[in-house]
């Protein structure tokens, strides 16, 4: 068991600059307790043992420059720690294709780079990148929407024996097609699409799953989100979101003992409220009736930093990924997938999923 974690990272946004932010929050305040993940250790590793070895990025700002200054550049807009006082690094961000990883919304917030270079040229030079700085792992925090960029770095991870940590519901762990190549070559793959530590999601299935398991009939149910970064200002664009209402529409629906209605159940992005920034509102209702058919309602209102949610799942996901690596585990890791993610190539109710994640870290 190696004791560093090396990894590279896939779209040098808001998510991000919160999870190495965090890290560095922890690293200059020891005193804390460290909250948002699920253990302090698993299998020996820590948060403090993740080197971040180098980013990719399409944005003519962050690509050449440090990791350090990166997660600064407009338009992310996080910062727990001062720009001046974020250690350097000589970490860099490089070139990413672009293919679909930009939508029209975000156009004129993210001035993608001119590249000069073909699809192959950058192919081939990801390739070496990765070789050159030990890459272990890939954690990709594209876009939602971006389909054909994921493919590729999904690609890249088989074609370099790089582990992959799919943040987005762009479906790679729970294709089959995706989740038995990397199964044939022995390379773990976790997916997809991060479920916050205390989400709009995590709390709709699971507030969905006491109210059925309790003997209630849930008739119909809806989650909004709302928010102000360029996650949400990127999701106006409703081409891009097919993958993401499934993804999250399952993760809901998976915990019912019986399905609804397609018209009967709404959970999704809804629209962007720029002055929100990093702040995330969710607005849930469940409908249904109980005994002697009299109806209930229940709604939640939900308030969280989109980016502190996120991040701590992210860790552990790393974690478990090198986990993996370690014992020669390749494919899908299911518990992990399970616990961490809304759409895994296996649901599973989270309290299982939770007990599975940690049996695997004993080696169980």
């Amino acid at each position: 068991m190696g004791n560093r974690i090396r990894v590279g990272l896939v779209g040098i946004g808001n998510c991000f600059a919160g999870l190495i932010q965090g890290i560095e929050y922890y690293k200059q305040n020891p005193s804390q307790e460290v909250t948002g993940i699920i253990h302090d250790k698993l299998a020996g590793y820590g948060i403090h043992d993740i080197d971040f070895v180098c980013g990719f990025d399409v944005g003519d700002n962050k690509v050449g420059t440090p990791l350090n200054e990166a997660i600064y550049a407009y338009p992310n807009m996080v910062d727990w720690i001062p720009k001046e006082k974020m250690p350097k690094t000589n970490a860099k961000v490089y070139e990413s294709p672009l293919l679909d990883g930009v939508g029209i919304w975000v156009e004129n917030r993210i001035k993608p780079l001119e590249s000069k270079k073909t699809h192959e040229q950058i192919t081939e030079e990801v390739k070496k990148i990765i070789k050159e700085n030990n890459v272990e792992i890939i954690v990709s925090y594209l876009p939602v929407g971006s389909d054909k960029v994921t493919e590729f770095w999904a690609q890249i991870c088989l074609d370099t024996n790089t582990a992959f940590v799919n943040c987005i519901p762009s479906f790679i762990a729970s294709d089959e097609k995706w989740a038995k190549k990397f199964k044939e070559k022995n390379i773990p793959v976790i997916g997809d699409d991060i479920k916050g530590q205390v989400g709009a999601t995590i709390v709709h299935r699971t507030l969905a799953k006491l109210c059925s398991d309790r003997g209630t009939k849930i008739e119909k149910t809806y989650q909004i989100n709302v928010g102000g970064n360029t996650d949400f200002l990127n999701m106006k664009e409703q081409d891009r979101l097919a993958s993401k209402r499934i993804s999250k529409t399952e993760s809901v629906q998976s915990q019912l003992k019986e399905r609804l209605a397609d018209d009967q159940i709404y959970v999704g992005p809804s629209d962007f409220i720029p002055f929100l920034g990093n702040t995330k509102l969710m607005f849930m209702r469940i409908e249904g009736r109980q005994w002697a058919n009299i109806p209930y309602n229940m709604e939640v209102r939900l308030e969280v930093d989109d980016k502190a949610n996120s991040a701590g799942i992210v860790i552990d996901a790393i974690r478990l990924a090198k986990i993996a690596l370690d014992r020669g585990v390749g494919g899908p890791i299911i518990p992990a997938s399970a616990y961490l993610m809304k759409h895994p190539l296996e649901q599973m109710p989270d309290v299982q999923a939770k007990m599975d994640c940690e049996k695997f870290v004993e080696g169980k």
